[in-house]
């Protein structure tokens, strides 16, 4: 089980309000559904910045106001209860592949993960989990990158996860 909440905004008059609010208030409610560990990432000037903490949230809030995160209009946050890799910093989501391009959190096992892992480092891949998610990332990035060639318009990402 976790929590998992994202969010995006609009700028201008129209009450816009910082996605890394949004998105902590979110993981405050839904804490009950994963306590091992924290993360959110948010999107800024055109990359991706996050932070994540095992424990409880509040480790993740203290991380925060220790180094914080720019102000933005777009986020994701997830609360884990640990399944595959132990409540780590390292194995909280988000996590990051393409070189800090793309953000994914998860619930859920996959199954073959380990499979997919083992293709992955044949071409060079470097993970620093040991989560199925990070797998999924990396994954999803390969094929955004190599089979469709890293452009997101025309539904390319959403092409890239069927």
């Amino acid at each position: 089980m976790c929590g998992i909440v994202g969010y995006v905004g609009r700028s201008g008059n129209g009450g816009s309000h910082s996605a890394l609010d949004v998105v902590l208030e979110g993981l405050r409610r839904l804490e009950y559904r994963g306590y091992d560990s924290a993360g959110v990432a948010v999107v800024s000037q055109g990359s991706i910045e996050a932070r994540k903490k095992s424990g409880k949230l509040s480790n993740l809030i203290a991380e925060l106001e220790a180094r914080p995160l720019p102000e933005t209009l777009t986020g994701i946050g997830h609360t884990r209860w640990a399944t595959h890799g132990g409540p780590t910093d390292r194995n909280a989501h988000p996590h990051l592949a393409d070189g800090g391009k793309l953000a994914v959190i998860h619930n859920g096992i996959i199954e073959n993960f380990a499979e997919l892992k083992l293709e992955l480092l044949d071409k060079g891949v470097e993970f620093l989990s040991e989560t199925d998610t990070e797998v999924a990332a990396a994954l999803l990035a390969d094929i955004f990158r190599n089979k469709l060639g890293g452009d997101a318009s025309n539904g390319g990402l959403t092409h890239a996860m069927e």
